[in-house]
């Protein structure tokens, strides 16, 4: 568990408690990578969700669905904040698009073919290397 000091903007922390991996969360914006990643998942949350409203149809597919966009919106828009636009919206639309494409498989039977699985794995290594080669 993280302990106060540690979460202190500026502060040092033990690092033999404390990896080094979690450095990016001692920085102001480290925080913002995880608003990212769970208005990616509430993105996959909506977009499955329009399957189930059927045209908004159906009453609280509809209300699960919408208020899933507006969870989504708020925690964009919270990233963006310390985030590059192009690199949020690219990183955010990508969750969005294997999360969805991941689901459709799952859920719907969609294709398992070994291209497409390629091709989903072709945007998680473009998502990561977004994440790398962010300064934020």
């Amino acid at each position: 568990m993280l302990n106060k000091a540690f979460l202190e903007k500026g502060k040092d922390h033990d690092t033999t408690t404390y990896p080094d991996y979690w450095d990016w969360l001692n920085k102001e914006d480290g925080m913002a990578w995880i608003w990212l990643l769970i208005a990616g998942a509430f993105e996959v949350v909506w977009a499955v969700g329009l399957k189930y409203t059927e045209g908004f149809s159906r009453l609280w597919p509809s209300v699960v669905t919408i208020g899933s966009m507006v969870v989504s919106f708020v925690f964009l828009a919270q990233a963006l904040k310390s985030i590059p636009l192009g690199t949020a919206y690219a990183v955010w639309t990508g969750i969005g698009v294997v999360g969805t494409a991941l689901l459709g498989i799952v859920l719907f039977e969609e294709s398992r073919d070994v291209f497409r699985l390629l091709c989903i794995l072709v945007i998680v290594v473009g998502i990561a290397g977004l994440k790398l080669s962010s300064s934020a």
